[in-house]
């Protein structure tokens, strides 16, 4: 089974802009105001990241054995507080995103709180690494190279932000620190230093997730062959299609005639499986 994989936190970090430069799209331009209103979900196949990032990942001494990744994008303005609560929801890992030059904010504390209720695993991109004052784009083999190649004051300057960043995690109960310092990834939670927009810090930040869910999460992953199960992230009215339902299958198979119940505002929505559209 693909790892489903949700991008979390504040407004304008930069959640859909790092999805993007993942999964090789632009969708953060065409949204209204660069804000994401609805949650979107697109499949990343293994062969795709192979291809992609196979020489690095490899350098990183990192495989990938899952099927792929499902990434779910979430919106970050607080208008959107019960979308974003519905994209924890669906998520077997979370990237949450956190601006590195504003550090954590209301969203980001919020986001937090949803996946620890949800008992979800994340990982944290320390993103727009390349705003940092003094940042500049070098032909290294590592993050850890990338930053150490930069000027002793742009090197300090990202150690304070990160270590601010891991004091206001730390008062939410949790620790968290730089991902090649950590030596025990179930009690720490990994940060990744990224660019959004240079690419840095991407491949080190799939191979953090692809390896935390090959590792930890095997029987989260595993499937069985009965009636679907699955979640609900957004209805919405499609042209020439009427109502649909954009949803998550964990568990079992879903097939069109199928007979499926649906939670709704006034009790259970008992339905049929008109067509299934990927």
């Amino acid at each position: 089974m693909n790892s489903d994989s949700a991008a979390a936190g504040h407004v304008d970090h930069g959640k859909t802009t790092l999805l993007d430069r993942i999964r090789g799209t632009s969708v953060a331009r065409r949204e209204p105001g660069q804000i994401t209103q609805w949650i979107g979900a697109s499949l990343l196949p293994a062969e795709t990241i192979r291809e992609r990032y196979g020489d690095a990942l490899e350098q990183l001494r990192s495989q990938v054995r899952i099927p792929g990744l499902l990434l779910i994008d979430t919106p970050g303005h607080e208008s959107f507080s019960n979308l974003r609560r519905r994209g924890g929801s669906a998520a077997d890992i979370a990237i949450l995103v956190i601006d590195l030059t504003k550090g954590v904010e209301p969203q980001t504390e919020e986001s937090i709180e949803i996946l620890k209720s949800r008992r979800t695993p994340f990982v944290i991109a320390a993103n727009k690494l390349d705003l940092v004052p003094g940042w500049r784009r070098v032909d290294a083999k590592s993050m850890r190279e990338t930053i150490l190649q930069q000027p002793p004051e742009t090197q300090m300057e990202i150690e304070n932000r990160l270590y601010t960043m891991m004091g206001s995690i730390s008062k939410l109960g949790l620790n968290a620190d730089r991902f090649d310092r950590i030596k025990d990834f179930t009690k720490t939670i990994a940060i990744v230093p990224t660019s959004a927009k240079t690419g840095d810090g991407i491949r080190e930040l799939l191979a953090v997730v692809i390896g935390l869910t090959q590792s930890y999460m095997k029987e989260e992953l595993l499937t069985s062959s009965g009636p679907a199960r699955g979640t609900v992230l957004e209805v919405k009215e499609e042209v020439g299609l009427g109502v649909t339902v954009n949803g998550i299958i964990y568990d079992g198979s879903l097939s069109v005639g199928d007979e499926i119940v649906l939670g709704g505002k006034g009790g259970p929505i008992v339905t049929v499986v008109r067509a299934i559209l990927v």
